[in-house]
């Protein structure tokens, strides 16, 4: 392997030449107690970076042995040292020359832990991160002693930093929180619930485009109704109680900002672990929980709508529905049924973000629209059905509509940021206080959504390329050469996420979708081949800037492909 010294020679000889001269130092480096592996050189100094990556074995990297003894573990560890790189790296980068030269980058996670491809921690300690680079240069010509310092200097500070300057008790709090959070979301099911909050919990985030926690004296710590107040039993932490929520049908109700919809919003985000110190380490829900809403102009793609919206006007069939127009309450219907088709067993939803329409139709309405003119069958006459028919609970902010008490099996107010359990109220106000509400058309659903997507109608080839996808945000991708909106799909929290779930969707086109498989088998697919082989599988460039997500987002995009085409139902 060759050495720190033949790297700076390399690179001085190649001072002033042309910037594809830069192709000379590929291949692996060994640069002190680390292996740099220059993997792909940018084609120039304003396009995308460099990918490389460092190897650290295990007596450099010195991670606390304990820190290894699970797979949890390894993944919280990960996630730690990834955001330390991260910062090592910002604090280090200066601007070399033209373009990005000088930079160092590494994909970064926030507050929630996933599985990612930027640091990968083996059961034996070693240490692989991946990350970009620009190479210097002016103009479009090579600096050699800005390459030296940036790779010889600036790169082995970070990595020492970073990878191999830790705190043992910090690594291993980031072990033990994972590993609890784990174990605490295996343990719902055992304890008959769909999620779980801790007392102490802190659920307030800085702001809507903030996920860190809000600080200062207007924070209120979460504290369980006591008939609510369930206790398990983590690997870690020991004893822990919280607030239990059941199956069935859920509410959540008080004033305008009383913590209603942070609580929910905690409860969307509990399908996934979070970083120690987030204030939401302990707040867990069922995997299979997917948040819904209406999207007005969302496409959608051969969904039996026909549960809830059926009789439409011109005689459409709402039994395999496509639009490239969706409505409020159409879309809100498709992503329900979308959800189910994938698994999902919680639904969760804010009225805020709801079609109205499709929530409630109270009985002054219903006197005046009668039911032959409304093709509607409001979400209240279903959600009791959802459950007792296909297993599917929900769990629901509301703040107008009483008409939902009578089909709730919980109800809790949040007063003041504090949770209260007020079911046996809620029960006497809906006996006390009858609405007269007619229950509306409510036959079986039927069976489960099973469509069949065709082939070629997911499709992430442009041009020469056989696969062309950017994102360029968490919701906004380019997908061969369509462009696919998934920024209602609340559940998407990184954009190394929403890159993994593209490239899914393009393996997916380009492999497994022939026209007899249906969604749920495709998915299931996906789901064992990233068991297998890891998020490496969805892309061979093995670039570090992918993070593990759920079936329910792969599906969502999917759904949402305007390209998408179903098979007619026979």
């Amino acid at each position: 392997m060759r050495d720190i010294r033949e790297l700076e020679s390399v690179l001085q000889s190649i001072d002033g030449k042309g910037y594809k001269a830069y192709h000379e130092i590929k291949g692996e480096w060994r640069i002190g107690d680390f292996t740099l592996v220059v993997d792909h050189v940018q084609g120039d100094p304003f396009a995308a970076p460099s990918r490389v990556r460092v190897l650290v074995p295990p007596d450099v990297a010195a991670l606390p042995h304990e820190s290894l003894a699970s797979e949890p573990r390894l993944v919280g560890v990960a996630a730690y040292l990834a955001r330390r790189f991260g910062e090592a790296a910002r604090s280090v980068a200066r601007n070399r020359g033209s373009g990005r030269s000088g930079t160092i980058e590494i994909e970064t996670p926030g507050q929630e832990v996933l599985r990612q491809s930027a640091v990968i921690v083996q059961p034996d300690g070693a240490v692989e991160a991946r990350f970009t680079v620009g190479l210097p240069a002016a103009g479009r010509r090579v600096l050699g002693s800005e390459a030296v310092a940036l790779l010889t200097g600036d790169v082995p500070t970070v990595v020492g930093a970073s990878l191999g300057a830790h705190v043992a008790d910090e690594v291993m709090s980031h072990a033990l929180v994972n590993e609890d959070a784990e174990a605490l979301r295996r343990a719902l099911a055992g304890l008959g619930l769909v999620a779980f909050v801790a007392d102490g919990a802190s659920l307030p985030r800085r702001s809507g485009i903030d996920q860190r926690p809000l600080e200062g004296e207007r924070v209120v710590e979460f504290e369980s109704p006591e008939s609510m107040r369930v206790t398990v039993e983590l690997p870690n932490a020991g004893r822990v109680q919280g607030m239990g929520v059941p199956p069935g049908v859920t509410l959540i109700v008080g004033g305008g900002y009383h913590g209603k919809s942070t609580l929910l919003e905690a409860l969307e985000r509990g399908v996934y672990n979070h970083r120690p110190g987030d204030g939401r380490e302990r707040v867990a829900t069922v995997e299979s929980a997917v948040k819904v809403r209406a999207e007005d102009g969302r496409s959608v793609a051969g969904v039996d709508i026909s549960p809830f919206i059926r009789d439409l006007p011109g005689g459409e069939d709402t039994r395999a529905f496509s639009t490239s127009n969706a409505s409020g309450s159409t879309s809100q219907a498709a992503s329900i049924m979308e959800a189910v088709e994938a698994g999902a067993t919680v639904l969760i939803v804010d009225e805020d973000t709801a079609a109205t329409n499709f929530m409630i139709r109270d009985r002054r309405m219903q006197e005046l629209v009668p039911k032959r003119s409304e093709p509607i069958t409001p979400f209240v006459d279903r959600v009791r059905q959802l459950y007792e028919t296909w297993g599917v609970s929900s769990v629901l902010v509301l703040g107008g509509s009483g008409d939902y008490l009578d089909v709730a099996d919980t109800v809790v107010v949040m007063d003041h940021y504090r949770a209260r359990d007020i079911t046996d109220e809620a029960r006497r106000v809906a006996a006390d206080l009858p609405t007269g509400r007619l229950r509306e058309d409510a036959d079986d659903f039927g069976a489960r959504p099973a469509r069949v997507p065709l082939p070629g109608s997911v499709d992430p080839s442009r041009g020469k390329r056989d696969s062309d996808i950017k994102v360029h945000s968490i919701g906004r991708v380019q997908f061969g050469r369509a462009e696919l909106d998934l920024s209602a799909v609340e559940q998407l929290v990184s954009r190394a996420q929403t890159r993994a779930v593209c490239h899914a969707l393009g393996l997916l086109g380009e492999r497994f979708i022939d026209g007899q498989a249906n969604v749920a088998q495709l998915l299931s697919t996906v789901d064992r081949i990233l068991a297998e082989g890891g998020l490496d599988v969805l892309d061979a460039r093995r670039a570090g800037d992918l993070a593990a997500f759920r079936r329910f987002e792969l599906v969502a995009a999917l759904s949402r492909l305007r390209s998408l085409v179903i098979a007619a139902k026979e």
